[in-house]
């Protein structure tokens, strides 16, 4: 017997905003919605996909699963991504790593690796 990774679920104070977000950010869709979840992919029936569900609880402490984002263009992208309402943060990285560290709308950490 074996499991399938099908979904990574994202606490979210405003889900449908911050799954609009993301599936901007990924270029990928709206595959389900109803007022309790929002799944995001690269099309029906693909996994895996981004779930979105509604908390009350705000995000306190950096998170400990994140994405990281390989982009052709690291510079463009992270531009880009700030441009669109996403924040650099310091979450201890080094002052020379090779990658970018956001934060979604929300706070949610992810990394923007070089082009590779």
């Amino acid at each position: 017997m074996s499991s399938r990774w099908e979904q990574i679920v994202v606490d979210s104070a405003d889900p449908a905003r911050l799954a609009r977000w993301w599936a901007e950010t990924l270029d990928y869709t709206i595959v389900y919605e109803d007022r309790d979840e929002i799944d995001i992919g690269p099309g029906p029936d693909v996994y895996p996909c981004l779930t979105f569900v509604p908390v009350p609880d705000p995000k306190l402490v950096k998170n400990r699963l994140h994405l990281d984002l390989r982009p052709d263009d690291q510079a463009a992208e992270v531009e880009r991504l700030v441009d669109r309402g996403a924040r650099r943060v310091d979450v201890g990285q080094p002052a020379r790593a090779p990658w970018v560290t956001l934060a979604d709308p929300e706070g949610n950490e992810f990394c923007v690796l070089s082009a590779g």
